[in-house]
């Protein structure tokens, strides 16, 4: 055994590297750690110093590859590349970034020779008449040496940055480059002014402190050196997949969210794939952290649906295990509304409906009344968004109650009958022993706002005692009230319900890092638009955004931006949202585009498609359609192909290995390698009857397109690789850019 104490780190994207490598040279990583920290000095591993480098050492992996590695103290090593022992001679750069203090590595020969070399294609046409050579424009010269160095490009690649003149070969150095390089060059490349990049990327993960670039000791503890050292750590960075990854690197614009204390409700926003969740479950476990030892659990996690809940305890188990969770109730909101409402109620057993089977109900009932003038889903909206979303419980406080953002405008007589239609429906449910998710969640709210309008009450009293409880009081009050979590922490912020909010906020103590709340208003799939600050959640000046896709190539990605046109979107506080510098550093192909005859033709060329992946697992693929009918179509299809389908429904998949089939709604929150996005038709997205509000109600008309084009935006950005868009008949309204870019 090994008397002394080393330390061995790997630095990120040499995890990526070694990724690549063949399986038994990754076998043969896992052995050297272990020799290394033991003995690193012994003659297996022949460690030796790199001439002209003066902290640059190199160790043997197996045979045929070596370790590159920093020595940043004695006995403090810092992997940064594992290389064919032929490469180890390259010309290799390391430095601490004067900005960030991160140390940065980069193999300066692969990027010269890889990314800058002039490469003639395969068979050469004949001659033409001479002409006068085309010069190409370097893409960066606009920016002194100075200028990126100041928005922390790596100083070591700035000569080679200048003679840049395409996009691949832009996007081949930054395969290679540091990661802060990357983002400051494909936002400079993009469009961004300078003063943005440096507050947009650079500001965020700038050092606080003047960083001494000699100092390599102090420069891997900051959070810039993104870096792991134990062995599971790195066995989740190298098998984990994506997520296994996101355990232990983080970016550092991430890791100051995840640890920093807000003194009230703080929001992250960002577009898909920019790890929203990632910091969400980061975050609980940074609170799990700091509690004291206990058994109880007062941390909520919490999301708008079942499947999603089931994800995000999936997730949370792999990132701290058993002893994470017994910290940490996950539950969605809805069924966390529905157990508060059981406590106070505990003989209710009324059956819950959805929103289709409400608006069903309603028209059943306003058939039975032969009354025509109402459509059940205005009414519906009406009675969940102003009744139920505002605590209405009289007659007099619906006709002073503000309609803002609802449309059409509805005189004092118009508000008489539908709060007349209201309490027959209430009554009519009641009837039937049956209840909507909203009502629950109005119900649950009610409930929660008197027990927190309760406990404060107490500590007034506690507080005017000096200190002392009031018994008499706690035990009228049925036992000794507190309140029910430490910390709330919810993911997809955008769909929850104006009653949700109010029960969220109730079931938490106001004070530093009581709600932390993630999503993004772009993503909505749901008719919930709510002002936080109205709601007791106030987020101002505690606000961050994500702008770095890790899921998504640059071509989807402006695709799926197109899709969303010049809709404005609001921010979750009476402001607007944009998705200005959403970007992503991954590059790949351009989606897809199939137009087709009729929907037959259209499930079989789908099927061809799926066919012609060959060795693609059949559970990273996806098919998303408008409609269920259209999604057990799509299946039966794909079966007589002898292609297995797999329905997801609103608990996830069900079955194992098959193709993913469902609508647009099932797939938030979800990835795949290859997506297809099917029935993109005129009239179908958006659908038909959303036509008839342009002129009627033009105000329910633009909020029901904008919803429509927020579910395709969805669905164009869960794939990793590829992305094909069906249609049959004429296209959908909505892809028209992407047609047009095609031409």
């Amino acid at each position: 055994m090994s008397n002394r104490n080393v330390t061995l780190r790997l630095l990120d994207k040499a995890d990526k590297e070694i990724l690549k490598l063949p399986r038994s040279v990754k076998g043969a990583v896992y052995d050297f750690q272990h020799k290394f920290r033991d003995h690193p000095e012994t003659g297996g591993l022949r460690l030796k110093q790199l001439q002209g480098y003066d902290k640059l050492w190199s160790a043997r992996v197996s045979d045929d590859y070596r370790a590159l590695l920093l020595r940043l103290a004695a006995d403090d090593w810092l992997i940064v590349s594992v290389r064919h022992r032929k490469d180890v001679y390259d010309r290799l750069a390391y430095a601490v970034n004067r900005v960030t203090g991160g140390i940065e590595y980069v193999n300066l020969q692969v990027v010269e020779e890889q990314v800058l070399a002039e490469r003639l294609p395969p068979s050469e046409p004949a001659a033409p008449a001479p002409q006068a050579p085309v010069v190409p424009v370097p893409l960066f010269t606009r920016w002194t040496e100075q200028q990126l160095t100041e928005l922390g490009v790596a100083a070591s690649l700035v000569p080679l940055i200048h003679a840049l003149t395409t996009e691949d070969q832009l996007l081949g150095l930054i395969e290679h480059a540091p990661q802060l390089t990357g983002e400051v060059l494909l936002a400079l490349h993009d469009g961004t002014p300078y003063d943005e990049v440096l507050e947009q990327v650079t500001a965020p993960v700038a050092a606080p402190e003047p960083v001494d670039t000699d100092d390599f000791q102090a420069a891997v503890e900051r959070p810039a050196t993104i870096v792991t050292t134990t062995d599971e750590a790195l066995r989740e960075a190298l098998e984990g997949g994506n997520f296994g990854r996101w355990k232990v690197f983080l970016h550092p614009t991430q890791a100051k969210l995840v640890t920093r204390d807000y003194n009230g409700p703080a929001r992250v926003g960002g577009g898909p794939g920019t790890g929203k969740t990632i910091v969400a479950l980061h975050r609980v476990r940074h609170l799990v952290q700091q509690l004291h030892a206990g058994h109880d659990k007062p941390i909520l996690l919490t999301t708008f649906n079942k499947n999603l809940a089931a994800e995000l305890r999936s997730r949370l188990l792999e990132l701290g295990g058993e002893e994470l969770l017994a910290r940490v109730e996950i539950s969605h909101v809805d069924q966390l509304a529905l157990r508060v409402v059981r406590e106070a109620e505990p003989g209710s057993r009324k059956q819950t409906l959805d929103d289709a089977q409400a608006v069903r109900e309603w028209r059943t009932m306003l058939a039975e009344l032969n009354e025509t003038g109402w459509d059940a889903e205005f009414l519906h909206e009406e009675w969940t968004q102003v009744v139920l979303g505002q605590a209405i419980t009289s007659r007099t406080d619906y006709f002073r109650a503000r309609r803002a953002g609802r449309g059409k405008n509805v005189t004092r007589a118009e508000r008489a009958e539908i709060w007349q239609l209201a309490e027959q429906f209430s009554q009519r449910l009641d009837r039937l022993g049956r209840q909507t998710w909203d009502q629950v969640a109005e119900r649950a709210a009610r409930l929660e706002t008197q027990r927190e309008q309760r406990i404060r009450s107490i500590e007034r009293q506690r507080d005017e005692a000096g200190g002392l409880d009031n018994i008499h009081m706690q035990a009228g009050s049925g036992g000794w009230l507190r309140y029910r979590y430490r910390h709330i922490v919810v993911d997809e912020a955008q769909d929850l319900h104006p009653a949700h909010w109010k029960m969220l906020r109730a079931m938490v103590a106001r004070g530093g890092n009581d709600i932390f709340l993630v999503g993004d208003t772009h993503q909505r799939i749901y008719k919930n638009q709510v002002t936080l600050g109205s709601l007791g959640v106030n987020i101002r000046g505690r606000s961050a955004k994500l702008r770095l896709s890790y899921r998504t190539t640059r071509q989807i990605l402006r695709s799926a931006l197109e899709v969303l046109s010049q809709e404005t979107y609001d921010d979750l506080d009476g402001s607007t949202e944009t998705l200005a510098g959403y970007r992503s550093v991954l590059s790949g192909g351009s989606p897809g585009l199939h137009g087709c005859t009729d929907w037959e033709a259209e499930r079989d060329a789908i099927a061809d498609l799926i066919e012609s992946w060959g060795d693609i697992p059949p559970e990273q693929i996806a098919i998303c359609v408008p409609t269920n009918a259209m999604a057990s179509e799509m299946g039966s299809t794909l079966a007589r192909r002898g292609i297995r389908p797999v329905e997801i429904g609103s608990d996830g998949p069900r079955g194992d290995a098959g193709v993913h089939i469902g609508t647009m709604y099932r797939f938030k929150g979800l990835e795949y390698q290859r997506m297809v996005i099917a029935g993109v038709s005129d009239g179908l997205i958006p659908r038909e009857a959303v036509n008839r509000y342009r002129a009627e109600d033009p105000v329910r008309y633009r909020r029901e397109v904008q919803r429509a084009r927020s579910l395709l935006f969805v669905a164009t950005t869960r794939t990793r690789d590829s992305l094909d868009i069906f249609w049959h008949g004429q296209p959908s309204p909505f892809l028209h850019p992407l047609i047009a870019a095609k031409r």
